[in-house]
């Protein structure tokens, strides 16, 4: 049982949660996922099946898509939700649209971003979000990120909950390694006016989207549940491809080179083919002979 899984993720679950209710399902231990979610954020979760696992360095994750509803009025410690608020509620009532879309303007393109204490990000061997729950705040680095779209889907509207809080709705697409969280404090703060993180979806996560997606429970209900992965070759489209004669597919099965009539940039990451499109392997490009190497071989 081979393949990618694209699991629509449910608020409350961690990605450990999804992972190990699949593997029940599956009957499987290998099973993996290529990014996680926090607990409350719900959409895609790009689950690898089998041999599929070694794929996770091959796949396209390079690009994420995500609604978010971001509140006006507060930060919290998490900058979202599930944490404390951090002050009293600061009116955006003087916020006017063309302010918002002033400062919306100001993250698109490449930016700097500072990672959030709460995050799996590690320093020194620890990830921060056990420092932050033992009450530290260490120095971070910023990281260059890249937001490509960033626009307003909702109009700003007053949060139902009489504490004089706005709600804005986002859609972002962003390179991997993004924080929202980070982004709806940041907004907050251009704003000048606390805010947080209320809701997440991930729509996409590299080609791997919402509509190809499957619950839990869709998957648990199948009798062949097997029925709804990606296939292998597919999940790995977007490498160049080298299609094998027949006399080469054993060779490539036992570690040894092909050359190639085509050339690419070295280290270039090849689908190795065989006649019939079966993917042997995945392998690597080296310029100066001309060949690609396998580096991951499927049985």
């Amino acid at each position: 049982m081979d393949g990618i899984l694209i699991i629509d993720k449910p608020d409350g679950l961690t990605s450990h949660d999804v992972v190990a209710r699949v593997r029940r399902i599956l009957k499987t231990k290998r099973v993996g996922h290529t990014g996680t979610l926090d607990p409350f954020a719900t959409g895609v979760l790009v689950l690898l099946v089998g041999q599929a696992t070694r794929l996770a360095q091959f796949l396209d994750k390079n690009e994420k898509e995500y609604e978010a509803l971001v509140r006006l009025g507060f930060e919290t410690d998490t900058g979202d939700k599930t944490g404390s608020p951090k002050s009293e509620v600061q009116s955006p009532k003087s916020v006017s649209l063309p302010e918002i879309e002033k400062v919306l303007g100001k993250f698109r393109g490449e930016i700097e971003q500072v990672p959030p204490m709460y995050s799996a990000k590690k320093i020194e061997g620890r990830k921060l979000y056990e420092l932050a729950r033992e009450g530290q705040e260490v120095k971070r680095a910023a990281v260059k990120i890249n937001i490509r779209e960033l626009e307003l889907n909702t109009i700003p509207t007053q949060s139902d909950l009489g504490l004089g809080t706005w709600d804005l709705g986002l859609h972002v697409v962003c390179s991997a390694g993004t924080y929202i969280r980070t982004l709806a404090e940041d907004i907050g703060k251009r704003l000048g006016v606390g805010a947080h993180l209320q809701e997440l979806r991930r729509t996409r996560a590299g080609k791997f989207d919402l509509p190809r997606s499957i619950t839990i429970e869709q998957l648990e209900s199948l009798d062949n549940p097997s029925s709804a992965f990606i296939p292998m070759p597919e999940a790995v489209s977007h490498l160049p491809k080298l299609i094998l004669p027949a006399a080469r597919v054993e060779k490539t099965r036992n570690g040894l080179a092909s050359r190639s009539t085509e050339t690419w940039p070295s280290n270039q990451p090849i689908r190795m083919l065989d006649e019939s499109n079966n993917l042997i392997a995945v392998g690597i490009y080296d310029e100066a002979e001309n060949t690609v190497r396998p580096k991951i071989v499927l049985v």
